[in-house]
């Protein structure tokens, strides 16, 4: 059976004082009461009380996932200012301290500190995951062992969170090495088939690991309860219209992967060492720096793999109608990613209370 190529899309926003341009816990307010209201299931707390998520619909295509992501945005944004806050889309805030952040009262966010105590804690980030549907788990399966191969590329459009506790860290994506903390985090082995990766799960709960495959937090991972295939490896971008452009490039690669796996071709495969070295560069460099080309055994700038990819997956942009959507990203190439343009505010104010003033002004733009 082809798959549907459903996409959802899941933002997490930091909710923060206008004033001290600080997180806030929006707990003391009737933010995600109001939220649910008038947004149902597609809004939720997260571990940290200054964190909220959100998720669309099962959308047929880009467009739709587009107008579903907006209005949420837009009403996540009318919420909090209703209550005294602001939106923020940042992968890590500028200077929170998370030791001074409470955890949401929930029975299921007190295990995860209960189990992981400091490293769940410290664990003040906020994500863009991606569902594709791939109703039939074997080809989920095939195509996330190949999809490895692109998600630091992935990553490297979406990096958002430069600063950490202050400073600058010297990274795009300070996000993915805080998360990395997490045990079952990072890009996961290549599986021979879903029976395998079954086995897996199966392993880890009958011997007390986890108590279900949600604690799996792979980049990517076959999800435990949807049809769907989930790439979690993106930091938050700034803007609605880049969340929405990434998750046309991810829509569009497993299209393109599941049309070679149709014609018997396989995409090839390389081991999760050589795989973690490019990671490693995407969350150390961003946009600026150089991947490992494993064909051609020699560096090249991200730039340009990111346009040859962008020419790999242009055959099934038509038919996914995507093609729009996806041109967002030539304006990330140019511009920056989020993280650059943070990082272009705070050396031309010194000023990470302005940074945060500008990521709540892109958080905005274009709504």
């Amino acid at each position: 059976m082809r798959p549907s190529f459903t996409l959802g899309i899941e933002e997490e926003y930091q909710t923060v004082d206008p004033e001290t341009r600080d997180l806030r816990s929006h707990i003391a307010t009737e933010m995600l009461a109001k939220g649910r209201m008038r947004l149902e299931e597609r809004v939720k707390a997260e571990m940290h009380q200054s964190v909220v998520e959100v998720g669309t619909r099962v959308c047929r295509n880009i467009e739709d996932a587009r107008e579903d992501l907006y209005d949420l945005r837009r009403n996540m944004i009318r919420l909090a200012e209703e209550h005294g806050l602001l939106l923020v889309a940042g992968a890590t805030h500028p200077f929170a301290d998370w030791r001074t952040q409470e955890i949401y009262p929930d029975d299921r966010y007190h295990r995860v500190v209960a189990d992981l105590q400091l490293v769940a804690r410290a664990n003040l980030i906020f994500g863009l995951h991606v569902h594709i549907g791939i109703e039939d788990r074997e080809a989920a399966i095939r195509i996330m062992n190949s999809m490895r191969y692109f998600l630091p590329h992935i990553l490297a459009l979406s990096t958002n969170s430069p600063f950490w506790l202050g400073m600058e860290t010297g990274y795009k994506s300070y996000r993915a090495k805080v998360f990395e903390n997490f045990p079952r985090t990072n890009l996961p082995d290549s599986f021979a088939s879903y029976s395998e990766f079954e086995n897996y799960v199966n392993l880890l709960i009958k011997t007390n690991t986890i108590d279900n495959a949600k604690k799996i937090w792979w980049d990517i991972r076959p999800h435990p309860f949807f049809n769907t295939v989930e790439v979690r490896i993106c930091d938050i971008p700034l803007r609605a219209e880049e969340s929405i452009a990434i998750a046309a490039l991810i829509q569009a690669t497993a299209a393109k992967l599941y049309k070679l796996h149709e014609a018997n071709v396989d995409f090839r495969q390389y081991s999760r060492a050589l795989l973690m070295e490019n990671k490693f560069r995407a969350v150390r460099y961003g946009l600026d720096g150089k991947l490992i080309d494993f064909g051609k055994e020699t560096e090249v700038d991200e730039r340009d793999l990111i346009r040859e990819y962008l020419s790999f997956v242009e055959d099934v942009l038509d038919e996914l109608g995507s093609r729009q959507a996806i041109q967002t990203l030539n304006c990330i190439l140019e511009g920056g990613s989020g993280a650059d343009r943070q990082l272009a505010v705070y050396r031309q104010t010194g000023d990470l209370r302005a940074v945060v003033d500008y990521m709540a002004a892109e958080t905005r733009a274009g709504l």
